[in-house]
């Protein structure tokens, strides 16, 4: 584990220990590095880690502050980017494609780096959201189970300590939730498929438990590739239905 990785560990307990809420203030840098024993530009490097996360917010000469873990740090990836994507999604359904293309590309990344940087504590996160997961869909819930899908895959992005794939995935979050939620909502009806994601997912999942970059990369990428092809047939076999319905009845003449 690196440096900041162990830092960011131990402010995290230390947070949990003080009770510290949303709006609370942390110690100063000089306070931490000497109760923890470690020099401040690691502390410093910690918070940037923390904050690139969502636990906590450094203001310009004010401190660093606790704040909701799943908040975004601010709107401005919701404002400038989702949103003009969310239109391309909803304007043109094809566009969902794209979203899949997207998610291959980053989350190879991120699965690598989150098997080789995942903390007990990241750890931990991805198992109870693959549990989530798995409990929704075992209660008939395609809603959250598809809302814990799309937690799991984020989950892992935290885990990879990579500032730039993790704000890029969260910029990119409510839209991947939205498309994940209409992919699953449909696979759901077809109770293999529902079995092979549930697969897929736990290989993931042991894959990075266990510290193999390779087969966790590998991994996600044969589930993104599956997820393709399955929603991919689901749209051809409704357009081939659609295109059914609208040919005239035919009756048998004398």
């Amino acid at each position: 584990m690196r440096l900041s990785d162990r830092i960011a560990e131990q402010l995290r307990a230390l947070i949990d220990e003080q009770g510290l809420r949303p709006g609370d203030r942390l110690p100063a840098e000089r306070r931490l590095a000497e109760a923890l024993g470690v020099s401040r530009p690691s502390v410093r490097e910690a918070i940037r880690q923390l904050a690139s996360q969502g636990l906590l917010r450094s203001r310009q000469g004010g401190g660093t502050y606790v704040q909701a873990c799943e908040s975004p740090v601010d709107d401005w990836p919701e404002r400038h980017l989702v949103r003009p994507l969310d239109e391309l999604v909803s304007d043109d359904p094809e566009y969902r494609y794209d979203v899949l293309e997207a998610r291959h590309a980053l989350e190879g990344g991120t699965a690598w780096h989150a098997a080789l940087r995942a903390t007990a504590q990241d750890r931990q996160e991805i198992r109870r959201r693959f549990e989530d997961m798995v409990r929704f869909q075992s209660r008939g819930d395609p809603d959250l189970s598809a809302q814990a899908d799309a937690s799991f895959h984020l989950s892992i992005a935290e885990a990879s300590h990579n500032a730039v794939l993790l704000q890029m995935m969260r910029g990119v979050f409510e839209l991947l939730r939205s498309t994940v939620t209409e992919n699953r909502q449909r696979m759901y009806l077809i109770q293999h498929t529902q079995d092979q994601l549930t697969a897929q997912h736990q290989a993931l999942m042991e894959a990075i438990l266990r510290g193999d970059a390779e087969a966790a990369r590998e991994t996600v990428w044969r589930h993104l590739e599956f997820v393709h092809g399955s929603v991919r047939k689901l749209d051809e076999d409704e357009a081939r239905r659609a295109r059914s319905s609208r040919l005239p009845p035919f009756t048998l003449t004398s």
